[in-house]
């Protein structure tokens, strides 16, 4: 479905009956049935009895209210039948969803107005039986260990692979996931994580084709790729790859507001009233329906204008790539080429700007960028600083970025630091089930001195590289405890730390 676009719907491109095909497609995705009904209803400023308690924005306080309008509060209903209701949708909602599958060319897809972040977790509870296996990078978002958690799965790790000459974190890779199948044959399936957060995209096709082929599930978190599918420019999506199941964050890159997601649906192995029962458990009784509404709306928008849309930002984005390594000599971005010889591929939307030559950290020039040249950049870690391009970005944008960047690589100077991207050998000894040891009160605190042959109790990540180096459920080894005092004693941050300083780690005891 990639090359289904309002562009491509041309007479004598394709013969008669697949012209017609794609006119009445792109015909109906013109339609947005959930914006329209919230707008009329707004427009008939109807006396609300009903949650939520500012009444169509009435109580708003007036500072807010003064710089927002009051139109957006009327969007802000409760479920009652003009408007739909999420959990059981057969009206607008229903319909809205039905047209974000046909634009993804899936069967089904859910709206989430809890961010990606319930996708990822009801993909594993509908996928998932307790018990089963799943092979899955180490390299994933937090919210994919809350799923293997509460659906109560063994996770069968990869090890991330790390280029010390990018200082850069890959994707897993075809080879292996085929070696973990080969040797794990039990697994239900894989989770896949493409593409990153840098924009480097693996091979789901390839990877896809061989789960399939052995009866296996794919979940695939797309959480920044909800654009992929709409410009050939950019790596596949996994929704042209039939993966089981497939979470994107349509607001991360595209105009729907913050929290605003969609699951997809494409699968012949998971029976959809799970994944059905599932989204609406997760999800809350409220919705935002301005959120919901905005799902519509960036959905017709990409549809119908997401591929000269994209082709302005792709131009952009490589403007400030080129201008970048030509012209700032302590900084310099990675490009598509660089990331294909690797066997990956790249969406070059986004920009990961390494800064080690400054001698300063990502985090240091991202405070300077906020503070001093009002920039805010969307992530940084010691080596690096990302730029998500979105629909909204032009090129001003970029030029402001990079006039930024070249002034600071002028103004601020620090000593070279001998940094290296590495992390210990991820590949430890499962020894209790995550979730029976997260949910279990056996636990306690020892010095993390102390720790090595004990079974974690508690998720640990240090960023950089933003991966957990321990889980619950692990054996700590020495490697692992050494590598967490060393990032401690770099004052470099640990999620899930429960003092200022990481000198304690809690495990499972069996008193």
């Amino acid at each position: 479905m990639k090359e289904v676009r309002s562009s491509s719907l041309l007479p004598g491109n394709s013969n008669n009956n697949l012209y017609i095909m794609k006119k009445k497609l792109c015909l109906s995705q013109f339609k947005t049935p959930l914006f329209d009904t919230l707008l009329a209803h707004a427009k008939r400023d109807v006396v609300s009895f009903h949650c939520p308690g500012h009444k169509n924005g009435r109580s708003i306080d007036k500072v807010l209210k003064d710089y927002t309008g009051d139109g957006v509060y009327k969007f802000d209903v409760t479920v009652f039948d003009e408007v739909d209701s999420l959990h059981d949708p057969i009206g607008p909602i229903r319909r809205a969803q039905e047209l974000m599958a046909q634009a993804y060319g899936v069967k089904y897809s859910f709206f989430l107005v809890n961010g990606t972040s319930v996708g990822n977790i009801a993909m594993f509870l509908a996928a998932c039986d307790s018990g089963d296996s799943i092979i899955v990078s180490r390299n994933s978002h937090k919210s994919v260990i809350s799923g293997i958690i509460l659906s109560g799965v063994w996770p069968i790790w990869i090890q991330p692979k790390i280029d010390q000459n990018l200082d850069l974190i890959f994707n897993t890779t075809y080879e292996q996931i085929k070696d973990a199948l080969d040797k794990y044959p039990e697994a239900k399936g894989v989770f896949i994580t493409s593409p990153t957060y840098n924009g480097v995209a693996t091979g789901l096709n390839k990877i896809v084709n061989l789960c399939h082929k052995r009866n296996k599930i794919v979940l695939v978190d797309e959480a920044h790729g909800a654009h992929l599918h709409f410009n050939e420019q950019l790596p596949e999506s996994a929704v042209e790859t039939d993966a089981d199941l497939c979470v994107q964050s349509t607001h991360k890159i595209l105009s729907a507001i913050s929290q605003g997601s969609v699951l997809h649906f494409n699968s012949k192995l998971i029976e959809f009233n799970r994944v059905k029962k599932v989204v609406s458990m997760l999800q809350t009784t409220s919705p935002s329906y301005l959120t919901l509404a905005t799902l519509d709306l960036a959905r017709r928008q990409v549809f119908l204008y997401g591929r000269e849309n994209f082709n302005k930002i792709i131009k952009i984005a490589e403007y400030g790539r080129s201008y970048i390594n030509n012209n700032i000599q302590t900084m310099k971005c990675f490009t598509r080429k660089e990331v294909q010889k690797l066997g990956f591929d790249l969406d070059v939307t986004k920009l990961t700007i390494n800064v080690t030559k400054t001698g300063l950290s990502g985090y240091e020039i991202e405070k300077i960028l906020a503070k001093k040249y009002n920039v805010q950049l969307d992530y940084a870690d010691l080596f690096n600083l990302v730029a998500i391009m979105g629909e909204g970005s032009n090129k001003s944008d970029v030029e402001i970025l990079v006039k930024a960047l070249e002034s600071i690589s002028r103004k601020y100077h620090g000593e070279q630091k001998n940094w290296i991207l590495k992390i210990p050998s991820l590949a430890t000894e499962m020894v209790m089930m995550p979730r029976e040891v997260f949910l279990s009160n056996k636990t306690k605190s020892i010095s993390l001195k102390k720790a090595v042959g004990h079974v974690a109790a508690q998720t640990l990540t240090p960023y950089p590289p933003g991966i957990p180096i321990v889980i619950p459920g692990e054996r700590i080894t020495q490697e692992i405890r050494d590598y967490l005092m060393d990032m401690s004693a770099k004052d470099i941050r640990i999620s899930g730390q429960e003092t200022e300083m990481l000198k304690t780690v809690k495990v499972f005891t069996s008193q």
